[in-house]
């Protein structure tokens, strides 16, 4: 009983899956109301037709009617001019396939077939049968954009994520603050990385739809906020290979992680890489004034020092080019 019980929690119904129920049940109910023949197949239509985005429904429901269109003068040439025989329906689709991927709309060759298969299934061809074709094709794609209108915001969902991946950043810099301190890691850096990286890729995904779903709009501030996170976590990588190749400096060391520390006491969506950069800035200077290295491994370790000063000036600069202003 439990595991059952465990296992319904796990079923879960997505917001996909119900518009595309609503969108089948509007379009045949309308098919069957204006008497079509055929009406249960205006839901193949709907189904298809039904995105996760306003921008690819649009292109979805546009690919499928002209495919639609088209398959109804192929039916007319071949089944009128050749034979009602299944060996013409090869020598159609033969023809009529490759037509649609040079127009671009060989996303619609399911739905179009659907209608040559019932133009071959009357053996005859008029206008009343092409009525009703296109009866299916317009009420299919109407149902399908009408429940593709709405799309819930995705604006929570973003901000959970960004709310968590600025807590994997906290962590990676601090983690890199304890092994300028201490030379030993908690975590596993390369790991939590991978955790960190994965999750920027969903959150983009999701930004991505968002944009989709405005017409007007080439790109969101969530959008632009996880690229560029992105871009930071490949820096991350190289500062943390840098950070673990120097093993004196105790002066430097500490110089670089108090910044560090600080830095990530300030991981959040506003923009204070300026205020980071000139303070970087003095370290660098700091560490230029000191005395020349006397030997070639403390110059080798602050050749590395140098190098880490650099990732993190880029990683600031990645951020610097965030606009504030959501």
């Amino acid at each position: 009983m439990h595991a059952a019980i465990k296992s319904l929690k796990k079923y879960k119904i997505g917001y996909r899956t119900a518009k595309t129920a609503v969108a089948v049940s509007i379009g045949i109910t309308i098919a069957q109301l204006c008497n079509l023949d055929f009406f249960v197949s205006s839901a193949i239509i709907t189904i298809l037709c039904v995105q996760n985005s306003k921008k690819k429904s649009l292109h979805s429901a546009f690919a499928r009617f002209v495919a639609c269109m088209l398959s109804i003068p192929f039916s007319y040439v071949f089944f009128e001019g050749i034979a009602y025989q299944p060996y013409v329906i090869g020598l159609l689709l033969l023809v009529f396939i490759p037509t649609t991927v040079l127009l671009k709309v060989n996303e619609g060759v399911v739905t179009s077939t659907v209608i040559i298969l019932h133009i071959y299934s009357r053996n005859n061809m008029n206008w009343d049968i092409i009525l009703n074709e296109l009866g299916l094709i317009v009420i299919g794609i109407g149902a399908a954009l009408l429940v593709n209108s709405y799309m819930p915001s995705l604006d929570k969902e973003m901000k959970t994520y960004q709310k968590k991946i600025e807590k994997h950043f906290q962590e990676l810099l601090m983690e890199m603050v304890h092994f300028l301190r201490e030379n030993e890691c908690d975590i596993n850096f390369q790991n939590k990385l991978k955790v960190t990286s994965k999750e920027v890729q969903i959150a983009k995904s999701l930004a991505f739809r968002d944009v989709e779903n405005h017409f007007t709009r080439k790109e969101n501030y969530y959008y632009k906020y996880f690229t560029i996170r992105e871009k930071q976590l490949d820096v991350m990588d190289r500062l943390f290979a840098r950070v673990t190749g120097v093993s004196t400096l105790i002066e430097q060391r500490e110089a670089v992680a108090s910044f560090l520390e600080e830095l990530s006491l300030c991981v959040h969506s506003g923009n204070t890489a300026q205020l980071f950069l000139s303070k970087l800035q003095k370290i660098e200077d700091q560490i230029k004034n000191q005395d020349l290295p006397k030997n070639w491994e403390v110059f080798e370790e602050q050749a590395q020092v140098y190098y880490i000063l650099k990732e993190i000036e880029q990683y600031l600069v990645i951020k610097k080019s965030l606009k504030v202003a959501y």
